[in-house]
């Protein structure tokens, strides 16, 4: 038996055959081109066909791995644009080959976002590009046996397997066939990358920086992605604790669906509502799924992010809308557009500053361009006519921005009234994220109908550590007694003046504080739908 270690890009525990993923690698070298318009024209048609390929692949994304997946193939689509001018420069000024100008440019790209050192999440980015170069070179050579797409689209394997690779491209992950695959292991990529965000998205087990040799193909292997390990070849010891492990699982799964329908409550009668974190309404099924009991933080800066230009009235109305519908009276907490830090439209014109989580984003955007914002709030208000909906402000520091928003809101209502189109009143509610609005809380809450602490902003500007920072990761402590301290005040206060409070940050979910969190008398947890069945059934057996 051979034991290998890697980084978890998914947990879970998987057996099957190691199969490794070959490819045919192109060599690219440097050719003159006699016509440059006509390798101009080679590009650009291929630049389309890569397009075409990629619009298929974010339909299938979307159908089996929903928003999230098919959101990744639109941002290269995106990207796609990005190699136009150093591609076609490089063909006129250069006299080089379509293929040659693709793969520097491709290059050039992929290193800019390598050397983000500084940014794990931007450094990932890098193994996109060389995906997005190699298919319209692959496109530009269509007909050459040494192209060809790494794994044939809806390819079948007749039995699980753990597909083993140097890397794999997004493109590659979603083209497989996922009923016959048990994990991934790579040897190199990273927990950002793409690939292993579309591995979460479709709950297989994956690890990356594994050095699995190529010999091991073939052999039985099992993958623990609880402890990040690889076994090849195990001993018969090892094969049955595993499948014991594997049952237990599937025994766990079926006993947490029989807690649907049932309260999430301890056995001393302390309630808490569990709802679902979403970023858009693909995701809804997922809550529903789950059994939450509302959607406490949709995020509604992913309609922005998805587009070129801002969404309209009539685009932000329908997806509200869609959300309150399907979710048939349960309610829907929407957050008002949250850009700005590591969060930016692409092609929109403010500087955010050197700093941008110091800058202006969330509320700060909003009350700068409030012509952004009225849109987005006749959306809402509009959409309140058809189920039960919340608007959520985010990063609120001071009484005066919530008395602006109110009179914001108070101006679109009456301009709904004069066009007859009906709304509801709302429940608006406040993030708490900084050290300002925990010592404000009790004035705060004076002026909201609840609040919502994200844990996640809340945590670096407490600790001024930035969470992105992976230098500093070990300084970035969320069970930091001030982040506890923190959240302790803030409960205390919205319950003086008598108003709810959830948590939707990355702690709701954390079980080694739950407790410490029911017993401060949080009221609402929201979470991945992922999350909730687990999180009812360890509340449920608290006293």
């Amino acid at each position: 038996m051979e034991i290998y270690t890697g980084e978890i890009s998914c947990s879970g525990i998987a057996i099957g055959r190691i199969a490794e993923l070959s490819r045919h690698e192109t060599l690219i070298r440097r050719t003159c081109a006699e016509d440059p318009a006509a390798e101009t024209a080679r590009y650009r048609a291929a630049k389309a066909e890569s397009r075409t390929e990629l619009e298929a692949l974010k339909t299938k994304a979307a159908e089996e791995t929903g928003k999230s997946g098919a959101d990744l193939f639109k941002a290269h689509i995106m990207l796609l644009d990005e190699f136009d001018e150093r591609v076609e420069n490089l063909i006129l000024t250069q006299n080089v080959s379509a293929e040659y100008a693709v793969s520097e440019a491709g290059s050039s790209m992929a290193a800019v976002f390598t050397a983000m050192d500084d940014n794990p999440y931007m450094q990932a980015r890098a193994s996109d590009i060389k995906d997005l170069a190699d298919r319209v070179i692959r496109a530009l050579n269509r007909g050459d046996n040494s192209g060809g797409e790494a794994i044939p689209a809806g390819a079948i394997f007749t039995e699980k397997i753990i597909l083993a690779a140097d890397d794999l491209a997004p493109s590659e992950t979603v083209q497989i066939d996922k009923e016959g695959i048990a994990a991934f292991v790579t040897r190199e990529g990273s927990t950002n990358s793409h690939t292993a965000i579309l591995a979460r998205t479709m709950n297989i087990p994956a690890l990356c920086q594994t050095p699995l040799p190529k010999e091991a193909a073939g052999k039985l292997g099992i993958v623990d992605g609880t402890k990040g390990v690889l076994y090849v070849d195990p001993d018969e010891e090892t094969l049955t604790k595993y499948r014991e492990k594997m049952e237990g699982e599937e025994k766990k799964q079926q006993l947490l669906a029989e807690l649907k329908g049932k309260e999430t409550v301890t056995r001393s009668g302390r309630k808490v509502r569990l709802c679902a974190n979403i970023s858009g309404i693909d995701d809804i099924p997922s809550a529903l799924e789950s059994d939450a009991a509302g959607i406490g933080l949709f995020r509604s800066e992913f309609l922005y992010l998805e587009n070129d230009t801002f969404p309209s009235e009539e685009e932000q109305f329908l997806a509200y809308r869609t959300a309150a519908e399907k979710m048939a009276g349960r309610e829907v907490v929407i957050r008002t557009l949250d850009i700005g830090s590591d969060k930016q439209i692409s092609g929109f014109g403010p500087d955010f500053g050197e700093n941008p989580a110091l800058g202006c984003r969330a509320i700060r955007f909003c009350l700068t361009y409030e012509d952004i914002f009225r849109t987005q709030l006749r959306a809402l208000y509009r959409a309140s006519h058809y189920g039960c909906i919340a608007i959520l402000i985010p990063m609120i520091i001071s009484k005066w921005e919530v008395a602006r928003v109110k009179e914001i809101c108070g101006e679109v209502k009456a301009e709904l009234d004069a066009q007859g189109l009906p709304y509801q009143d709302v429940r608006t509610g406040i993030m708490i994220e900084t050290p300002a609005a925990v010592l404000m809380a009790d004035e705060l809450a004076e002026t909201a109908d609840f609040f919502s602490i994200g844990t996640n902003d809340l945590t670096q500007y407490t600790l001024a550590a930035d969470r992105r920072n992976q230098r500093i990761s070990r300084f970035f402590d969320d069970h930091h007694p001030a982040v506890l301290k923190a959240i302790r005040m803030t409960v205390e206060a919205a319950h003086r003046h008598h108003i709810p409070v959830s948590i939707c940050g990355d702690l709701a979910t954390d079980t080694a504080l739950t407790e410490t969190f029911v017993r401060m008398g949080i009221d609402e947890l929201s979470m991945s739908p992922s999350s909730i069945l687990p999180m009812r059934k360890l509340i449920r057996e608290m006293e």
